[in-house]
């Protein structure tokens, strides 16, 4: 299957408010558009999960990143650029995303993605891509493509053909970072 070919699939379906199965930095990922509530709702159905419980979008770069949250602490560059393994960060303000995304506390976990197809995706979206573990909510997060369940794989709208045999890595850390300038990691 040719790379091009699936980042376009992938767009086609994201575009008219699909959403899709994909192989991240870390773990499978089902992503949809980040300003399309509709989108974003399908997801927390799939899933099962309340939506009180927040998701993360990918950015792919700190371009991007500025440009969805009303205010990056210059502490994250720092953490993002020294980090052993791929990082997302809970920031304060998200902007330009859609509210059932936004948690209650008015934040939002964004990773910087160094995947390429999610990258190349991502710049062909021009908007973060929502990104959710492949799994209905309180299973355990899929280790591989073949772990995830017929449920799920039903249940999207596309399903990327790429790095199906890959070992997934294990999830992002999670550190939250208040704009008032504490820092908390979530998960390791």
């Amino acid at each position: 299957m040719d790379f091009n070919e699936e980042i376009n699939n992938a767009l086609k379906v994201i575009k008219r408010g699909g959403i899709i199965l994909y192989p991240t930095d870390t773990v499978w990922g089902i992503g949809c558009d980040s300003t399309n509530a509709d989108a974003i709702d399908k997801i927390y159905r799939l899933k099962k999960r309340s939506e009180t419980k927040a998701m993360i979008c990918l950015v792919s770069d700190f371009k991007m990143l500025n440009q969805f949250v009303e205010e990056v602490p210059e502490v994250a560059y720092d953490i993002l650029k020294y980090a052993a393994k791929p990082t997302t960060i809970i920031y304060d303000k998200p902007i330009r995303v859609a509210e059932n995304l936004v948690g209650e506390d008015d934040t939002l976990g964004i990773r910087v993605t160094k995947d390429e197809f999610c990258q190349k995706l991502i710049r062909k979206m021009k908007r973060p891509l929502v990104s959710t573990s492949a799994n209905i909510s309180g299973e355990p997060t899929p280790e591989s493509f073949h772990e995830i369940s017929p449920e799920i794989l039903k249940g999207v709208d596309y399903v990327v053909n790429l790095q199906q045999s890959k070992k997934t890595a294990k999830p992002s850390a999670i550190i939250k970072l208040s704009n008032d300038g504490k820092v908390q990691v979530i998960r390791k």
